[in-house]
């Protein structure tokens, strides 16, 4: 609200409010001002006359232009799903080693397997598969179960330790916690057991590592091999390896003598289509550098 009273350096009008001396202006509003609110409304306008805008009870004002976001990517992904539907269909009624042949097929298995790894199997194995402690890596080529790609599958389908009704089941004894073997004896096993990964581990105590193996072979053999190569049949990892789950160190594995172990991995195939779990087990199978990559 102007008063008649104006501002002797500028000629304006004040509006009576005055702070430490400075009296404020009734200036008019700027022409830009007035410009910028204008085009911001005739552009509502008429997004509201082409656009969908207006809730109307149960539905809203479709617009001229009838634009809709929502049968857009309805429509995109029935388009992306028809397109994928024939190399699905071609996935799923073809042996493995014909898919591997097929490069356009393995295009599709790839991008779509890293989908399906990376939503339901990295938060145990990691992103890329290199796994983690007590999470084995799928990125090498020891296998506990298998590495060709229907082993894992199975694996896949029916886990390990899983309320599956045909999981596949393995467990480490305990043989520290339950009596089985005496502290000097485990001590005598683990020295063992890390000269058949690293030889240069035994130098210094070849005792040990002598009674060691006359007790792994009594105890452990049955699972491990006479050799300590491992038995895919029972899910018994290779110990002559440079890959370990729990730790290859003198600590790790005396822990695991101890304690046990008893591993468990979830079953799929209430969850994932048996396409899904083909195209998974192909992804899984190459991510390592053996013969399945």
């Amino acid at each position: 609200m102007a008063v008649e009273e104006r501002d002797e350096h500028t000629g304006y009008l004040t509006t009576g409010h005055e702070w430490n001396g400075i009296k404020e202006l009734n200036r008019p509003v700027p022409t830009v001002i007035w410009l910028f609110l204008t085009t911001a409304f005739l552009a509502a306008l008429a997004c509201w006359i082409l656009l969908p805008a207006w809730p109307l009870g149960n539905t809203y004002t479709r617009g001229l232009l009838k634009a809709d976001q929502r049968q857009r990517v309805t429509e995109e992904i029935a388009e992306a799903a028809s397109k994928r539907s024939a190399s699905v269909a071609r996935i799923e009624s073809m042996p493995f080693d014909e898919i591997r042949s097929d490069p356009d097929l393995m295009r599709n298995v790839i991008e779509t397997g890293r989908t399906l790894f990376g939503d339901n199997c990295a938060a145990c194995h990691g992103k890329t598969g290199h796994g983690g402690p007590g999470f084995p890596s799928l990125a090498d080529n020891a296998w506990l179960w298998g590495g060709d790609a229907d082993a894992v599958a199975e694996t896949i389908r029916i886990g390990i330790n899983s309320d599956h009704p045909e999981t596949r089941t393995s467990q480490m004894l305990a043989f520290g916690h339950d009596g089985l073997l005496d502290r000097e004896s485990i001590l005598n096993v683990v020295a063992y057991v890390r000269s058949l990964s690293d030889p240069a581990s035994a130098q210094g105590h070849p005792e040990a590592v002598s009674a060691g193996e006359k007790v792994f072979a009594s105890s452990c053999a049955a699972c491990h091999g006479k050799d300590g190569g491992g038995n895919t049949a029972m899910g018994a990892p290779n110990l002559t390896d440079q890959f370990w789950i729990y730790g290859g160190d003198e600590e790790s594995i005396f822990s695991t003598l101890t304690y046990g172990r008893k591993g468990h991995m979830p079953q799929w195939e209430s969850r994932l289509t048996p396409v899904q779990r083909k195209i998974l087990a192909l992804y899984v199978a190459g991510l390592g550098n053996g013969k399945e990559k």
